[in-house]
């Protein structure tokens, strides 16, 4: 049986991404976000409350970096969800991770996050429900160790988590349970 819960954001898993900025003094700014994703081929969505110090950056600089945390940095990730830059301004360097700037966009590269979308800012839509921001991926950098055989990105090797905003928790993600498109062609043949 079925119990009806309301109206509630519960979806699982939530992406765990993070955020890469520079402030107005050139200082990195780093926030975690769970509300958004891919939304084109070439596109990001991400869904953010227009108070944060991240959305003020993406204001002023028209880039970003959006990266996948591993389970090595989920303390330093967490981190940059708990506290704001409007009242921790240094919050980036209290983390000991280290940026680098991007080569294509106006924004920090963290070094230790495996897998980093560069992108643009293409438009920002102030709506009912908060800031919907569409980026532009404009390349992606890959650690050479999530890399499979192929050069290409391995989700078992980035050691991801993802949220459970039910419970406030985070799951580590990676195990290949079937193969895409595979997994329910049986059915095509009925």
């Amino acid at each position: 049986m079925k119990k009806d819960l309301g109206v509630k954001p519960y979806l699982f898993p939530m992406p765990t991404y993070m955020i890469g900025t520079y402030n107005e003094d050139g200082s990195v700014d780093e926030m975690m976000m769970a509300w958004g994703g891919i939304c084109a081929e070439d596109m990001v969505a991400l869904n953010l409350e227009a108070d944060h110090k991240t959305v003020a950056n993406l204001r002023a600089r028209g880039a970003f970096t959006l990266a996948v945390p591993g389970e090595d940095t989920l303390a330093q990730s967490d981190y940059f969800g708990i506290a704001s830059a409007n009242k921790v301004p240094d919050k980036f360097e209290r983390s000991g991770l280290h940026a680098v700037k991007s080569s294509r966009v106006d924004a920090p590269v963290i070094e230790e996050y495996p897998l980093t979308l560069e992108c643009t800012v293409e438009r920002m839509e102030d709506e009912p429900y908060g800031l919907r921001v569409l980026g532009k991926i404009v390349n992606v950098l890959a650690d050479e160790s999530v890399l499979d055989e192929k050069g290409r990105v391995d989700a078992g090797k980035l050691r991801a988590f993802s949220f459970d905003q039910m419970r406030n928790g985070y799951y580590a993600t990676g195990e290949l349970i079937a193969k895409a498109w595979n997994a329910g062609a049986g059915y095509m043949k009925k």
